[in-house]
């Protein structure tokens, strides 16, 4: 029998290691680029206000249901769902593909920062003048520039181009990523990007060789060194000239723009990015967890960690935009883009013009690695749980590394299309069609397989069996969570379904995404949903024979607490509540025959009941 409240499967250290986990699963490249992005497009500080009330409203139920869920089970998403409610083991399989998609272009822009990351190890930054065997006679490092005649690798005399292209961006395009003029020209592997690629994923397989173990050890480096790197690089950002222009710029409110339904839709999904809900990795991370461990404190501390990361990290952000903007004597708007364009050619051409760069540019780098790694390990690992949920019996000990390994190597193997000449134009695609639509319709059914098919009141007696029941907990439940399970959270989410379908614009732009493009994108988003639906229906045909549909909804016999000890606890409770399909014992079956069980919709009372 296992020790109290610890998971015979493995557990954190100290719950320091699981929260610090969290929250380097959530905090990652996106808050670099993403949201400072959507802060000034969406409303300037205005945006603060749909961001943190859909904070309140949808991230922080959802995230209390996650970490709840894979507390209560000890088990991955799939493993997890799939014994909660059989019929909609989909859903699992739905988080853990969504996520696996995310971890495939993730690493590609992490391989990315490590390449920055070692150019920058020189005493001269390569993209700082127009001077390289890839700069083109486009090219200028400010607008009254001229430098680029003394290029010896190219003759501009007399060349008068039709626009000119920044040194960062050349460096980006031609020599990083060897671009294409398309995303149908695939053209040859960049090398450097290859091997950064390979050193991605060999860094990943190194943390995760010990699972949870090594996992929250690292944590102390990947997940604090970000912060204190950001802090550097705020302090040198707001010595600049010009960072005034861009910190008002970022907190400029434009309230009119509060009256557009994308501006809060654009707020939700950033909800989904800024706290890894709904993605299957807050399952699995929290099925470490101790029994005991208070998940409504975690549910509610965490989350605003997150969020106010996202907003601390866009004052560096701007400050540093607004240096760029004064050094090209252009308004902010007009040196900010979105994505790669923001991290790889705005951000390394105003550190180029710093004193002492390359030491500025090493440490930024540094940074975006530490983010980047930081969120991949939990997400990587929650598709190698998936599978050692699977087979328990058989991935134990060397068998497990060798999993761990593979799953690296395929990994690796399957990012070489995006580290073509064309595979940049895939990782958009991925990032646009699987980052938005795919977590909402997750998180959508997360609630209705929870909160509606197994019951709220079931649910919350789980919770109560792991936090103990207070007048504190019994508060936030009743006056917040519930409502927010209930009507809030489902109706706020269909709500931006909806807003996203009305306002979906196609990525198809002649001829650089020709449609079948569309087609492609389309496909990545709707695999991960179709997975829910597809599975129901197997379930169906599958067992319509043996099972009423009545009780295909049921929980399976296995459903439970991981632990022997824990599952006597739900045994005896749920047959004083007259439920049925409990296991007993760690393997020993035992039937609750009981008239009025769970088909006649009975529940326990949660908060209100004493155990």
């Amino acid at each position: 029998m296992s020790s109290p409240g610890v998971s015979s499967k493995g557990s954190w250290g100290s719950q320091l290691e699981f929260i610090l986990t969290s929250i380097g699963c959530a905090v990652g490249l996106g808050n670099v680029w993403r949201f400072p992005y959507l802060t000034y497009t969406s409303g300037g500080g205005a945006f603060l206000v749909p961001y943190f009330i859909c904070l309140v409203l949808i991230g922080i139920p959802l995230f209390c249901i996650d970490i709840s869920f894979g507390q209560f089970t000890s088990l991955g998403a799939i493993a997890a769902t799939g014994r909660l409610c059989p019929i909609f083991k989909g859903l699992g399989m739905s988080m853990v593909c969504i996520m696996t998609i995310i971890m495939l272009y993730y690493s590609v822009v992490i391989a990315t920062c490590f390449q920055y990351l070692f150019a920058s190890l020189t005493s001269y930054l390569p993209w700082s003048d127009c001077l390289n065997e890839w700069n083109t006679c486009n090219c200028r490092v400010n607008k009254n520039d001229t430098g680029y005649l003394n290029n010896t690798y190219i003759n501009c005399d007399g060349y008068i181009p039709s626009k000119t292209i920044s040194a960062g961006e050349e460096y980006y395009t031609n020599h990083v990523l060897g671009l294409s003029p398309s995303i149908s020209v695939a053209g040859s592997v960049q090398w450097r990007l290859c091997l950064s690629l390979l050193f991605t994923w060999f860094v990943v397989f190194l943390v995760l060789i010990k699972g949870v173990k090594s996992i929250g050890k690292a944590v102390y480096v990947f997940t604090i060194l970000p912060y204190i790197l950001l802090t550097v690089l705020l302090i040198r950002g707001v010595t600049l000239t010009g960072y005034q222009d861009g910190i008002a710029y970022y907190l400029n409110p434009k309230v009119e723009l509060l009256a557009e339904p994308s501006t809060w839709s654009d707020a939700a999904v950033q909800i989904f990015y800024s706290t890894s809900t709904s993605s299957g990795a807050l399952i699995a991370m929290s099925s470490f967890n101790s029994f005991k461990n208070n998940t409504f404190r975690d549910s509610l501390l965490i989350p605003i960690v997150n969020a106010l990361t996202s907003f601390y990290g866009g004052f560096a952000t701007f400050a540093i935009l607004g240096f760029m903007a004064n050094e090209q004597g252009v308004q902010v708007p007009d040196v900010t883009t979105q994505g790669p364009g923001l991290a790889f050619v705005v951000y390394p051409e105003a550190l180029s013009k710093m004193p002492v760069a390359p030491l500025w540019s090493f440490l930024f780098f540094l940074m975006m690695v530490s983010l980047g790694i930081s969120s991949m390990l939990t997400g990587v690992e929650t598709f190698n749980m998936s599978i050692m949920d699977a087979y328990p019996k058989y991935l134990v000990h060397y068998r497990s590394y060798l999993l761990r390994g593979g799953v690296c190597c395929i990994g690796f193997l399957l990012g070489i299309a995006q580290i073509t000449q064309g595979g940049s134009y895939i990782t958009n695609l991925l990032d646009t069609y699987i980052g938005g639509f795919p977590l909402l319709v997750a998180g959508l059914f997360e609630i209705i397989v929870i909160i509606y098919i197994y019951g709220h009141k079931r649910f919350s007696s789980d919770i109560v069996m792991m936090v103990g029941e207070n007048m504190f907990t019994k508060y936030i439940y009743k006056g917040y969570f519930v409502w927010c399970w209930l009507i809030i959270t489902p109706a706020a989410i269909f709500a931006c379904i909806i807003s996203k379908c009305i306002d979906y614009e196609s990525i198809v732009d002649e001829p650089v995404y020709p449609g079948w493009s569309g087609v492609l994108g389309w496909f990545a988003a709707m695999t991960p949903i179709a997975l829910i639906p597809g599975y129901f229906l197997y379930y169906l045909i599958r067992n319509w024979k043996t099972q009423t549909f009545r009780e295909m909804f049921k929980p399976a016999k296995e459903w439970g607490p991981f632990n022997s000890e824990h599952r006597e606890g739900i045994y005896a409770r749920h047959v004083e509540m007259k439920d049925t399909n409990i296991e007993h014992d760690g393997g020993k079956v035992l039937e609750a025959k009981i008239e009025n069980g769970l088909d006649s919709g009975v529940a326990n009372e949660g908060f209100d009941n004493k155990e």
